[in-house]
């Protein structure tokens, strides 16, 4: 199938596949993808303090502007990297972690979850809870508000900050001031017109689509916590920015989710992504589609995290 691209948007997606390789094994598939991400990372923008420590055993990093108030507590955006569950950890999205820190003016912490096939379900959602709930506890001492935490992500991210919010609700406890998904994926049915529409999409075809779950969910396919689109009540979450991409077999998860948690009563916001494909935030600074969904983006993170206590 043909997709109308920009050509900025077809220079980037060239550049993108030019990493890539023909091999199966996932050692090789992580080190492609860290050669392509090191090539679109950019230096970082001034003014960060930046920092790699753990949470709960779990590896972070995190990014503070020097010009916050010292007065307050900072605002904080916990983001859960993209990478099909399979590859990426906190250098693959330095180039979007550093500049939302610094466009924020908050502390963004990245959270470098365990991969599958190594770790499958349920093992890196429980390292991203076991932070979530660490940044409760130790808030006072990393000098963030509590009350004022947005999370975030894209792709397989954007599947496990649904998730969280998922848990999060069904212990009873606090919601995100906000929750941000990028092209997530999230369980939807695999007759959903995007999956036929996109099948052979540029950066993520339906057929890598059912790998890389596969490989994640293993024998819990059903659970909400896996694939959020099984849960069978969407009420009491936190507001939700939702943005998927035009020509992603990814783009129905999104459309359903925004679209069932908007009936459930819950705030949401929805980015159709027009001329996007799978993955593209990467070409930030590159191509114009790619540098509006980003507005997009910090505007609804900063609505979030601004928000009345």
């Amino acid at each position: 199938m043909r997709y109308p691209l920009s050509p900025e948007m077809a220079a980037f997606i060239a550049k993108t596949q030019s990493f890539s390789v023909d091999s199966l094994e996932i050692a090789d598939q992580r080190r492609s993808y860290s050669r392509m991400c090191e090539a679109f990372t950019p230096t970082r923008p001034a003014g960060l303090e930046v920092k790699d420590f753990t949470l709960s055993g779990v590896a972070v990093r995190s990014y503070r502007p020097h010009r916050l108030s010292l007065e307050h507590p900072a605002p904080c955006v916990v983001y859960l990297h993209g990478g099909g569950w399979v590859v990426g950890d906190l250098d693959s999205h330095d180039f979007l972690t550093a500049a939302l820190a610094s466009d924020l003016n908050a502390v963004v912490i990245s959270v470098d979850y365990r991969l599958a096939p190594e770790h499958p379900f349920p093992e890196g959602f429980d390292d991203c809870l076991e932070v979530w709930h660490a940044l409760q506890v130790q808030a006072p001492r990393l000098d963030i508000d509590p009350r004022r935490i947005a999370i975030a992500g894209d792709s397989a991210g954007g599947n496990l900050t649904a998730a969280l919010c998922l848990a999060l609700r069904e212990a009873g406890e606090r919601q995100p001031v906000g929750q941000a998904l990028i092209y997530p994926g999230l369980g939807g049915a695999d007759d959903l017109p995007s999956r036929s529409e996109c099948f052979d999409a540029p950066l993520l075809s339906t057929e890598d689509l059912a790998f890389y779950r596969r490989l994640y969910t293993g024998e819990h396919e059903r659970s909400p916590y896996a694939m959020p689109t099984n849960a069978m009540d969407f009420r009491r979450l936190a507001p939700a920015f939702i943005a998927v991409a035009q020509f992603d077999p990814l783009r129905d998860d999104g459309t359903c989710y925004e679209r069932a948690l908007r009936e459930a009563g819950v705030a949401t916001e929805f980015d159709p992504g027009p001329g996007l494909v799978h993955g593209s935030l990467r070409g930030k600074g590159q191509v114009p589609e790619v540098d509006d969904l980003y507005r997009r983006l910090v505007s609804a993170l900063l609505g979030f995290i601004r928000s009345p206590l």
